[in-house]
């Protein structure tokens, strides 16, 4: 396939606003709206195809030279119109490729419709904050969301450490060095412990994966920097629990001690389409540390409580996915159906909305959600 027509390809997603583009042998090229797979009309992908789609975007990388690998991660771009994190595996012996797409603008709180409490996280001047979701929730846009915030307020120094690099920043009151796994270091916990030697204020880890990583950021929160990462797990309570499993047995009161000490906030994310079904919205639990909080991280005992705590801190700035949702169905933002298959106790919430007044109406969406999607290959191809 020539260059031209992958940058075709891969304009065309940016055009129509895809999160994710899929190129699999036996498949049309798919592109992914709002959570739901679209075919483009265009033709069924050969290995030939798929092939030659992965070494145009390795074109340039020393990985190119032998294609024996069976997975790997790099970013891709489009000068001047968009970037692209890409995963290329081996699928039955062929290539197979997806690419997330990255905006070259990194958005504000405000157009992702994130709650105002995310300015003030930005403003920790130390500690250890955390994006948690499934992939796909939003957490690499949320994430450097807030460290833009951060480069456009603070005269700090910032270090980013990223496989690979996604979001592009431009200085502004900050510095700002990107490092990313493969090609500016070989490991996330060698960029970590290099890090602190490179007068870092603030530290950007782009996803907790190991102990070594998980140990050695919690050290840099320790002294007294800020420490800014991603988790894949659904809520607060299962973050916490997530981050003491990487350790052994024994030292898990030791973490718990640690975390309780330096975890300042967790912001975890849940996407939902929206009242029209034409766009998502998120839904956000945000946790922030509390002498309560603190005591709940110690003891696992008490972990499962941390729900129940966040939703009685709003004073704070804390708030559970089930006080969202509700904040979002008064502003009209989501169905009821939607809150209700998102709701982290559905039985609880139903009942909240009865005591409202709301309950779950037998209309569907105002909108088909991809009709407008509906895409075919034109004059381009």
């Amino acid at each position: 396939m020539e260059r031209e027509k992958v940058h075709r390809l891969l304009r065309l997603g940016l055009e129509k606003g895809a999160s994710d583009i899929h190129f699999q042998v036996g498949y049309l090229p798919l592109y992914r709206f709002h959570g739901d797979l679209v075919e483009l009309r265009y033709k069924v992908l050969t290995p030939t195809d798929t092939e030659a789609i992965a070494k145009l975007l390795l074109e340039g990388d020393p990985r190119q030279a032998n294609m024996n690998w069976n997975e790997l991660d790099l970013a891709f771009e489009l000068p001047g119109e968009g970037r692209f994190r890409v995963n290329i595996s081996r699928q039955r012996r062929f290539f197979n490729i997806v690419l997330r797409v990255i905006p070259l603008q990194i958005r504000s709180f405000e157009d992702l419709n994130l709650p105002n409490v995310l300015h003030d996280l930005a403003l920790v001047q130390r500690g250890y904050v955390l994006v948690t979701g499934a992939t796909g929730m939003g957490k690499s846009t949320t994430l450097a969301t807030m460290i833009n915030e951060i480069n456009r307020t603070r005269k700090a120094k910032i270090v980013t450490v990223e496989d690979p690099i996604e979001f592009v920043f431009t200085h502004d009151k900050s510095i700002i060095t990107q490092r990313e796994i493969g090609t500016d270091t070989s490991s996330f916990p060698d960029a970590l412990r290099a890090a602190l030697r490179q007068d870092p204020d603030v530290i950007m880890v782009g996803e907790m994966r190991d102990l070594e990583t998980v140990d050695t950021s919690l050290k840099a929160a320790e002294t007294g920097h800020l420490v800014f990462s991603t988790i894949h797990t659904n809520d607060v309570a299962s973050t916490i629990n997530r981050l003491v499993s990487f350790f052994p047995t024994e030292e898990q009161p030791q973490v718990r001690a640690r975390l309780a000490e330096n975890l300042k906030a967790v912001v975890s994310l849940r996407l939902l389409a929206n009242k029209k079904q034409n766009g998502r919205v998120p839904a956000v639990e945000i946790m922030r540390s509390t002498r309560t909080m603190q005591e709940c991280i110690k003891d696992p005992a008490k972990t499962a409580q941390i729900t129940d705590f966040i939703a009685r801190g709003r004073p704070e700035g804390m708030q559970s996915f089930d006080q969202h949702l509700l904040d979002l169905l008064r502003a009209n933002k989501i169905s009821v159906e939607t809150a209700l298959a998102a709701a982290s106790n559905p039985t609880d919430f139903k009942t909240k909305l009865e005591l409202e007044g709301a309950a779950p109406s037998s209309d569907g969406p105002d909108e088909k959600p991809l009709e407008q999607y509906e895409i075919e290959a034109d004059e381009r191809f």
